[in-house]
């Protein structure tokens, strides 16, 4: 027996609400989001037509093709776009990359990003620079690397003592 679409949108919306937090506005919201392009799923389905042209060009998003995507516009300001099956997030974790088999390392090796490139939408990595100079991270992390230094060098004059 087929799901009805409502039962599926219940699915999709509770999995959604399992694993991030969600009011009870945000979850209704949902679920009529989910529900509607459910709907128009099942409608181009019996139609036996495409979706993805319309709803790309209506919703304000670009449709990205191999051709038009090259990896350094594939992180935006608002959304980074995997290189592998074009889909769009606000950061592409390890967890997604591993669906491709591939971790985030040999994603940037393979793609030619800079190693310590972070694979955010540049608003995520400007707020969490933010954050991190509010909390001091700069100054501690120098304070830091200060001692670290200090301790490798008095280590490295106890050994030659040791040894002379």
């Amino acid at each position: 027996m087929e799901k009805k679409l409502l039962e599926l949108a219940v699915e999709i919306v509770q999995a959604q609400a399992s694993v991030s937090k969600m009011t009870g506005d945000e979850i209704e919201l949902a679920l009529v989001r989910v529900y509607n392009a459910l709907h128009k799923m099942k409608l181009a389905e019996n139609e036996e037509r495409s979706i993805l042209p319309e709803d790309m060009s209506s919703s304000g998003k670009q449709a990205w093709t191999g051709a038009d995507l090259d990896p350094r516009s594939s992180i935006q300001e608002d959304r980074v776009v995997c290189m592998e099956c074009r889909s769009e997030f606000r950061q592409l974790t390890a967890n997604h990359l591993r669906t491709h088999q591939i971790s985030p390392r040999e994603y940037k090796k393979k793609w030619g990003f800079p190693l310590k490139q972070p694979l955010a939408a540049r608003v995520l990595t400007k707020l969490r620079s933010r954050s991190a100079k509010k909390r001091g991270l700069p100054e501690k992390l120098q304070i830091y690397l200060d001692q670290k230094r200090k301790d490798k060098v008095t280590a490295a004059r106890l050994r030659s003592a040791r040894n002379s």
